[in-house]
Order: structure tokens, then C-alpha cells, then sequence
């Protein structure tokens, strides 16, 4: 009667352990696919990205000096999604992507400070005191970065709504968190940082405001390039001899994206598509006065959510960065930029594709399928099949 006992006892024993080990199996399966797909792949595909070489050697006459290189990334249009629209689930997983992205470039790549190009959240435009403080909350957690690495960040119409929604209380709320900084100056490099979305030209308050912060700043940067300043120039310190950069939301005007080209450019059939003056671009009035007040060497911009580069008067050029937000793009994007006082380079780094990490979950179901049925004896092992063809082949 024990005999009979012992033998059912281990009759019961097997298929448990069997379940055991299946439940193991699966485990494993599930947290090596998730920790590849929501951790290392952020850090396998950034760390193919490099920091452009540029020129750091300036010649003054006959005399050669080295010029320091500032390491700055450049992205635009996170657009993080407020109480509103978006499903909870979409929200939740575009601001994980965005926030390991972010995180893993700031400890790879070590930039020295880093650029938003505007729509920085999503719902900005309309949103109630309560989810505004919620939404920069999250911003400050997302884009979290150490204290020697400078953050700065221009308004975009999603921030403060598009010219007919702007109101000062708006913009007031987004400098209070932001800056108001209009000039930004590091390593003997001018960057301009342009409210574009108050220069429509109609003359209200706060487009009036804006202009003339903007004269104020080119007068500065024209005192800086004459030899040794002069009277009408008043008391303070020059600012460095050195075209700026012109960083802002809306790019400066062009017809269309019928001329951009590339991967991360917008689909074929949206690039003939007009552009409407001070909606989709700049009016050309105010693209002329940019250029003609800052003379800037570089221009770099956002709004599109696609990559584009133009040349305007033939020798500004303009770099329009892609969205960061994996629900604006399949292939988000970074612009890395290695600037000194007379010469830059930039280089793309490209983010995980979501069409592929999309291929590797369905690859890991079906493995986890394929495994579950073969371990319940519904499916042939595929390597006891392959032992057994090999061993007919033998025979034969």
C-alpha cells in the first residue's frame, strides 16, 4: 500500500515540475525581451552616434589660436500629452521612450547643454493651472539632467497657443518655468532664442514686445562686431564676436518641403503640400527681418516634425529638427552639434524605431507560443525534430 502511495505521489510530482519549469521558461522569455526593448536598445543605438569634428583652430592675421568646441544636441516637438487628449496608455508609453532616450544620451554622449525647440507639451495652449503644473512636473522628471549641463528651451504654439490664442498670461506662465532669456551666451558662441510665435506682425502687445527685445539684442550683437566698441554701445561687457545661432519654433519661410529629402523627411505625397505664412512657417516679412537684424550663421528650427534643410539668400542655411516623440514619428531624432565662435559641425542621431522594436515583441509571442505548445507536447520541439532527421539521414 506505501509502494502505491509513492508511485502516485511522483506521478503528481512530474507534471508539476514540468509546469514549473515552463512558468520559468516564460518568465525569462518576457523579462529578457522587456529589458531589451525598454532599456538596452536605447543604449545600443545611441551609442553608435558621435560627436561631429569641427575645425577648432581660428587664424587672426598671421597668428593661429585654439577655439573652444560647445557640445550642444538639439530636439524638438516632445509634445507631452496633457488631461485631454491621448489615451492614459499612450501617454504613459511615448514619456517612458522619450525619458530613456533623453537619459541615455545625456550619460553617453556628455552634450554641455541641450536645445528644445518649442512644443514642448502638447496642451499647453488650453490647459487649467492644475494640469499645467502637473504637465512641467513630469517635463522635470523626463528631462531630469545634472546640474552642469545647461537646459534651454524655446516656446512653440503648443505651449502657448497659436498668435489668435496667445495672451500674456500664457506666455508669463511659460517664462516663469523657462526663462525669458532671450540671448544665451557660452564658450565665445551667440545663441538667439526667438518667441516665434509672436512675431505675426499685426502689431498687438505682445508681438510689439517681442520685436523690440529682438532690436535690442541685435543692436548688442552689432557692437560686438565692431573693433573695439564704441560710445553708442553704453556701459556692460561685449558679447563675443560671433555670428549667432538663431534657435526658434516656426521655421523661417519656404514654400513647401518640396526640395527636403532623407529618411526622416515628410512623406512624399505631404512635401508639395503650400505652407501657410504664420502657421505652418514665418511669413516672409518676418523671415526677412530676422535675417537682416541678427545676420545669424545657422538656423535651427522645429514645428514640421520632419527634417529639412534649405539654404536662404543662398548662404543662411536652415536645419528644421524632427520630432522626439515617437507619436509624432516612427524614427525620432536628435541633432549633435559641435560649435566654436567661427565654425560647426552637425551630425543626426537617430532613436530606436518603433516598427522594429514592434517586430521583436510579435517575434517574442510567437517564440513564447511555439515554446508553450512543444512544452504541453501540442507541438514537436523543432530540435528534437531536427535530432530526428539527422539520425534518419545516418541511417540512410
Amino acid at each position: 500500500m506505501a509502494m502505491i502511495e509513492v508511485g502516485f505521489e511522483r506521478q503528481n510530482f512530474h507534471p508539476l515540475k514540468r509546469k514549473s519549469a515552463l512558468l520559468l521558461k516564460l518568465i525569462a522569455v518576457v523579462f529578457a525581451v522587456l529589458l531589451f526593448c525598454e532599456f538596452l536598445i536605447y543604449y545600443l543605438v545611441i551609442f553608435q552616434c558621435n560627436w561631429p569634428e569641427v575645425k577648432t583652430t581660428a587664424y587672426d592675421g598671421e597668428q593661429a589660436s585654439h577655439e573652444p568646441v560647445l557640445k550642444a544636441m538639439f530636439l524638438a516637438d516632445t509634445h507631452l500629452l496633457g488631461e485631454f487628449l491621448g489615451h492614459w496608455l499612450d501617454k504613459l508609453r511615448r514619456e517612458w521612450q522619450m525619458e530613456r532616450a533623453f537619459q541615455t544620451a545625456l550619460w553617453l554622449l556628455q552634450p554641455e547643454v541641450v536645445f528644445i525647440l518649442g512644443d514642448v507639451f502638447d496642451e499647453g495652449k488650453w490647459s487649467t493651472p492644475e494640469a499645467w503644473a502637473d504637465d512641467v512636473e513630469r517635463f522635470q522628471k523626463m528631462f531630469r539632467h545634472p546640474s552642469h549641463v545647461q537646459l534651454k528651451v524655446v516656446a512653440g504654439n503648443h505651449d502657448i497657443g497659436f498668435h489668435y490664442e496667445m495672451n500674456t498670461y500664457k506666455v508669463e506662465r511659460f517664462e516663469k518655468v523657462f526663462s525669458s532669456e532671450r540671448l544665451f551666451s557660452w564658450k565665445g558662441i551667440n545663441f538667439v532664442m526667438v518667441n516665434s510665435v509672436a512675431l505675426n506682425g499685426d502689431g498687438c502687445g505682445i508681438c510689439s514686445e517681442a520685436e523690440a527685445e529682438l532690436i535690442e539684442v541685435s543692436h548688442r550683437l552689432n557692437c560686438s562686431r565692431e573693433a573695439h566698441g564704441s560710445r553708442r554701445c553704453g556701459p556692460g561687457p561685449l558679447l563675443p564676436v560671433s555670428a549667432p545661432v538663431l534657435l526658434q519654433h516656426y521655421p523661417l519661410y519656404r514654400r513647401s518641403d518640396a526640395n527636403c529629402s532623407g529618411d526622416d523627411a515628410a512623406p512624399p505625397e505631404e512635401r508639395d503640400i503650400p505652407f501657410k505664412e504664420n502657421y505652418d512657417v514665418l511669413s516672409r516679412e518676418a523671415s526677412q527681418k530676422l535675417l537682416w537684424w541678427l545676420q545669424p550663421r545657422l538656423v535651427l528650427s522645429g514645428h514640421t516634425h520632419s527634417a529639412c534643410e534649405v539654404h536662404h539668400g543662398g548662404r543662411v542655411p536652415e536645419l528644421s529638427v524632427p520630432s522626439f516623440s515617437w507619436r509624432n514619428r516612427n524614427n525620432p531624432s536628435f541633432i549633435m552639434g559641435s560649435i566654436t565662435p567661427t565654425d560647426y559641425a552637425l551630425s543626426k542621431c537617430y532613436l530606436p524605431r518603433e516598427d522594429v522594436v514592434l517586430v521583436i515583441y510579435c517575434g517574442a509571442v510567437g517564440f513564447l507560443v511555439v515554446l508553450t505548445l512543444s512544452h504541453l507536447g501540442l507541438l514537436a520541439s523543432p530540435f528534437l525534430s531536427g535530432l530526428n532527421l539527422l539520425r534518419k539521414r545516418k541511417t540512410r
